[in-house]
């Protein structure tokens, strides 16, 4: 099996850490609301690689924050990974995926297109 290694093309707040992942990946991040998945994301991934739901919401509705705009942005993000995985393109999901629902959906598709789905869960301290 064919492994690939991160990006080193980071921001400045966040080191890439020394992640080998297989080719053709769904990299799911899990993790609570300001855990610091978008800056993880941003640190260890090309930004074509990463699909966000905050960002999915601001297409649908112009604010990432408005939570009435989830149903039709999840629906989105769903389009964009199937589309990205079809073409054979490793898909990092930057939301919460706390839910096992939501999880099952991004694997069902992982393994529709024979990609390898991973999790990467982010344990913030309790105070965030």
């Amino acid at each position: 099996m064919t492994h690939t290694t991160l990006s080193e093309e980071t921001p400045q707040a966040v080191t890439p850490l020394p992640l080998t992942i297989p080719e053709l990946s769904l990299i799911v991040l899990v993790g609570a609301t300001s855990s610091g998945k978008s800056p993880f994301a941003q640190a260890n991934f090309l930004p074509s690689q990463i699909l966000s739901s905050d960002q999915c919401r601001a297409l649908v509705c112009d604010d990432p924050c408005d939570q009435s705009a989830s149903k039709k942005a999840f629906e989105l993000l769903h389009h964009m990974l199937s589309v990205r995985l079809k073409n054979g393109r490793t898909t990092v999901i930057d939301a919460t995926n706390v839910q096992r629902q939501a999880r099952q959906k991004l694997v069902a598709l992982a393994r529709q297109y024979h990609a390898l789905p991973v999790a990467i869960v982010l344990d913030a301290p309790e105070e965030i």
